[in-house]
């Protein structure tokens, strides 16, 4: 067998429509029973729910009408670029309660919010951990668009399933020490995040069960599929445009 996923009940062709819109899902049983529904946005723009809770991952209003959405219970802001960071979709998605989590430049910018540095971690609540990992460009030239040390990527723990969401990075030494990662996001679109060829290295460098290219434009995303073929990572495609 190829795979051996035995907390991953995965319900695919599934959507999540809102305000006429349709958004593709994937369902997972995390490995404590629960139910963990992941819903495909836009670019770097996810929606977690687990167990009935809201969580949203980068928020940008040029992807969805989140005046339409639900509240959230929690939202992570990985970094200040304005495709990853936009007050209005935050405001709309707000209620009394709200746990907001960014890095310290989103933090300024917003003037709200509990800043998690790389390395940090936090139990907000009682259903969910975060990890918060550096996220960053390596190669010459590059380095002005995510220096070292100041976004953030996430590893959350939700009834024990990890998932890792990269944010804008390359494939920095750190990854390999991403362990027991169920579910994976990482971004492909050079220049600014990964080419195909790094995205297949930093991929092996943790080997995640699952895999979900995002923030990948224009990017061939079926090479690297392809490139991992032979891997134990079951990659799967999403509608991120």
């Amino acid at each position: 067998m190829k795979l051996k996923i035995l907390f991953l009940m995965c319900s695919l062709s599934v959507a999540f429509s809102i305000s006429g819109k349709t958004f593709e899902t994937d369902k997972f049983t995390t490995k404590d029973g629960g139910e963990l529904v992941i819903t495909f946005i836009k670019h770097g723009s996810l929606q977690l729910t687990f167990n009935g809770h809201l969580i949203q991952i980068d928020p940008v209003s040029e992807y969805a009408d989140y005046t339409t959405f639900p509240k959230a219970d929690i939202i992570l802001i990985t970094h200040e670029h304005g495709d990853h960071l936009d007050a209005k979709a935050i405001s709309h998605l707000e209620k009394e309660g709200t746990i907001l989590i960014t890095n310290e430049a989103s933090n300024k910018i917003l003037g709200k919010g509990t800043v998690m540095k790389n390395g940090d971690q936090l139990t907000p609540v009682d259903y969910m951990a975060i990890e918060a990992v550096p996220a960053y460009n390596t190669t010459p030239g590059r380095e002005k668009f995510h220096p070292r040390h100041r976004d953030n990527g996430y590893v959350l723990t939700l009834g024990g399933t990890r998932i890792y969401i990269a944010g804008d990075t390359e494939d920095i030494p750190e990854l390999k020490d991403r362990k027991d990662i169920d579910i994976a996001f990482l971004p492909v679109n050079q220049p600014y995040t990964m080419t195909v060829p790094q995205a297949i290295h930093a991929a092996e460098m943790f080997s995640p069960k699952v895999l979900y290219p995002y923030h990948y434009g224009d990017t061939k995303i079926e090479e690297l599929k392809e490139g991992l073929k032979d891997s134990s990572i079951d990659v799967r495609i999403r509608q991120m445009q």
